[in-house]
């Protein structure tokens, strides 16, 4: 994996291959940030990144500047590979090892945007989605992306703004300013 832009442009980084992750691929990644760099100045974000994996996604907001980053993955070597890699960049990630939707559920932190990137056949993005609106985890100018597959529609719930398609890489985009319209 490689990061794309920013301070550690084209840097790569060589996860090891026992890691239960399935990282974003580089033209999903980079259509993802091209959006948001259009939206976001990074500088000034607080980032939350659930089903963190490889860090793939939390390497590229830190290359960015953003100011606060959360790293949240159950798996105990995903953690160490992140807080390591986080160490060695000295990036300000900090890697915490928890089931993504309980910690939602349980998190009164609010960011400016919430990745998501549960593995595609996750049973419970309906409740992901859900908890991550109705427990506030937004700023009011946040937005959450939820990355899934074709098979997953998420435009019937409550935040929903669009769907963008990049290859087989879906996101799904969520705000509370469209919760509050819808």
């Amino acid at each position: 994996m490689r990061i794309i832009s920013g301070k550690w442009r084209s840097k790569r980084i060589k996860a090891p291959k026992n890691l239960p992750s399935r990282p974003t691929t580089d033209f999903g990644k980079e259509s993802l940030f091209n959006i948001l760099n259009n939206r976001f100045y990074f500088e000034d974000l607080r980032v939350l990144d659930l089903f963190s994996g490889t860090g793939n996604i939390s390497y590229e907001f830190a290359s960015r500047g953003a100011i606060e980053i959360v790293a949240v993955d159950m798996h105990r070597e995903c953690v160490r590979f992140i807080s390591k890699t986080s160490d060695d960049l000295e990036a300000n990630i900090q890697a915490v090892q928890a089931d993504a939707l309980q910690w939602v559920r349980r998190n009164a932190t609010q960011y400016d945007i919430v990745f998501a990137d549960p593995p595609y056949d996750y049973e419970y993005y309906e409740d992901l989605a859900r908890g991550i609106m109705d427990h506030g985890l937004l700023t009011e100018v946040g937005e959450a992306i939820i990355e899934h597959s074709d098979q997953t529609d998420l435009s019937h719930l409550p935040g929903f703004v669009e769907h963008r398609r990049y290859g087989h890489v879906n996101f799904s985009f969520f705000s509370r300013s469209e919760e509050k319209e819808g």
